[in-house]
């Protein structure tokens, strides 16, 4: 995903305005905003079209541009957008979070041609599963059999689409199993190498026995998700927000099965039946800037809420990125039946 800043326009901008965004862009289209919030698309072909009907240069977009443009949202998987893009015929699709906010623009050609990615990718695969017992008494989590093949086979299959080639397993509970099926991910097509927690060391602690050579940003996943989240616009949208680090976010919501008393004192204010709330939780797939590697400390245990909270603490910039898509965390014995049930019209096998 690519900048969208030097293609947008207010809806108040002038036609001469349009074409220089246009010229300046150079594809062909420009986008019209209002406070980033994505009003429409006008091209060149718009402004031909206001010509022949009386316009100038110096007369406002109003009207001319189009209200309701092919656009894409953020937690499309990467082949919806290519279907969407070439049925309605387009080259480029404005991109959007899910209040309609412009957040940048796919080139589909860029798309099509899947290019090689430096960044790392971390699975961390050392947990005893203790919840899925006795599924995991002789097979680490990551290594259940979901469909056809173990999670973590599915999750790095995953990553590959998008380009994504070098990765680190953290290991621990019967890391040898690993190690035997994946080897150096030349059966897989990628390159693998394997972070050993001989202690455990939580979800960001075993970041601190990567190499200190890493430039790039770095992907962090739990081994036990099973997600079509686009990998490669989440690392885009890490970059486009310049953030320190990015954590996935998941909505939750819980219905409370009792009507709420609101009280002041012992006076009833009034009483909401049944009420729901939502938030926001930690979906376990995050996007860290090489520079927060130093804050880990090493050989010790210490969890991605604990990362964030320095980060927040030390006033570095924690972004999220809400995800809708498809996504499972195997935890307990009927999320795995869940998943099984489901893999097959998720994963297109």
């Amino acid at each position: 995903m690519r900048s969208a800043k030097k293609l947008t326009v207010h809806r108040q901008a002038t036609i001469r305005q349009v074409l220089e965004t246009i010229d300046a862009g150079n594809m062909q289209i420009a986008l019209v905003v209002d406070d980033n919030l994505l009003l429409g698309t006008i091209t060149d072909g718009d402004i031909r079209r206001g010509f022949l009907k009386g316009k100038t240069l110096e007369d406002p977009i109003d009207g001319l541009y189009n209200p309701n443009p092919v656009k894409g949202y953020l937690s499309q998987p990467k082949e919806d957008l290519v279907q969407l893009a070439l049925a309605r015929g387009v080259k480029q699709l404005p991109m959007v979070d899910d209040s309609g906010n412009l957040v940048g623009i796919e080139i589909i050609d860029d798309y099509l041609r899947v290019t090689e990615k430096p960044n790392t990718i971390v699975l961390m695969a050392g947990g005893l599963g203790t919840r899925l017992r006795p599924l995991t008494v002789d097979t680490p989590k990551p290594m259940l059999t979901v469909g056809s093949k173990p999670i973590l086979e599915t999750i790095i299959e995953s990553f590959s689409r998008y380009g994504f080639h070098n990765f680190y397993l953290s290991v621990n509970y019967k890391a040898e199993k690993i190690r035997d099926y994946f080897g150096d991910g030349r059966k897989q097509g990628v390159n693998i190498g394997y972070l050993n927690e001989k202690t455990r060391l939580g979800t960001a602690g075993a970041l601190s026995l990567l190499p200190h050579d890493i430039d790039t940003p770095i992907i962090v996943m739990n081994g036990d998700l099973l997600t079509n989240v686009n990998f490669e616009h989440l690392l885009n949208y890490h970059l486009l927000t310049a953030a320190d680090a990015t954590m996935c976010v998941r909505e939750y919501e819980f219905q409370v099965p009792y009507g709420v008393v609101h009280t002041e004192g012992a006076t009833i204010q009034g009483i909401t039946e049944k009420p729901t709330h939502q938030y926001y939780v930690n979906a376990g797939i995050y996007v860290l800037s090489p520079e927060t590697l130093k804050i880990i400390p090493q050989g010790e245990f210490f969890d991605m809420p604990q990362l964030f909270e320095k980060l927040i603490q030390d006033k570095k910039k924690a972004s999220s990125f809400p995800i809708r898509e498809y996504w499972m965390d195997i935890g307990q014995p009927n999320d795995f039946e869940k998943a099984n049930s489901e893999y097959e019209e998720v994963f297109n096998v």
